[in-house]
């Protein structure tokens, strides 16, 4: 049993609350345990100069914690006039993943932005921002569907997001704050729901892990990513 009084390879309790916010074409609250995010998509006329005239559109996705999201206040990003290393990275992986997911040539000349704040974090925040934010993208893609500003559905498949990682020689499902900042090794793992990979982040923190580890993890994390598409296919009606 762990920390919180899991099994190895269970999940958090996970919540997607869709239309959470009234604004955007898509809004999600997305909760692992005690990490919530809320995932905003928005449609917006036109595409980086780098897309123009090419009949195509574009996916990017933008991150961001908040100050009391974890047990002491950090600064606000925009109060420094310039955003961390790790924003950017997470931001930058939750944009490939959901573009992945997306044929382009579909959307016309539009884009999707997809704002993941983080309000309350205990670990995973960035694979929670990718399986909330792409509830909160097929949303705006339906919203353009009806509005007619794109004619075709242009989503290929369903994508999801989960972390893995080792702990005392145990391969563990979905780490916490607590798990993630003691494991010896932690990896995030990003995968389709026709069993492809998008990505996968490994890192050792204390000891070299095995090959035999490694496909434990890829294991546990197929399991769990299994899951939580049966989750976003519930929040989403299907």
């Amino acid at each position: 049993m762990r920390s919180d009084g899991r099994p190895l390879d269970q999940l958090r309790p996970i919540t997607i609350t869709r239309d959470f916010t009234c604004y955007a074409e898509g809004s999600v609250l997305i909760e692992f345990g005690n990490t919530k995010v809320i995932c905003n998509a928005s449609i917006e006329a036109g595409v980086p100069n780098f897309l123009r005239g090419k009949e195509t559109g574009w996916i990017t996705a933008e991150y961001g914690m908040l100050p009391r999201s974890t047990g002491s206040r950090m600064q606000r990003e925009a109060s420094q006039r310039k955003q961390g290393g790790r924003t950017m990275e997470i931001q930058r992986l939750i944009g490939r993943s959901l573009r992945s997911s997306i044929n382009m040539d579909l959307l016309g000349e539009n884009t999707i932005v997809i704002d993941c704040d983080v309000i309350q974090a205990d670990g995973g925040t960035r694979t929670a921002s990718i399986t909330g934010g792409y509830v909160a993208l097929e949303d705006a893609v339906n919203s353009a569907i009806n509005e007619g500003l794109i004619e075709s559905n242009p989503i290929k498949e369903m994508i999801a997001s989960v972390s893995v990682g080792i702990q005392d020689g145990n391969a563990l499902l979905d780490l916490n704050y607590r798990e993630d900042s003691t494991a010896e090794t932690d990896m995030n793992v990003v995968m389709t729901n026709k069993n492809n990979f998008i990505e996968i982040q490994g890192t050792s923190e204390k000891r070299p892990f095995t090959y035999q580890e490694l496909e434990h993890m890829l294991e546990l994390a197929k399991k769990g990513i299994s899951e939580l598409f049966e989750y976003q296919n519930y929040a989403l009606g299907k």
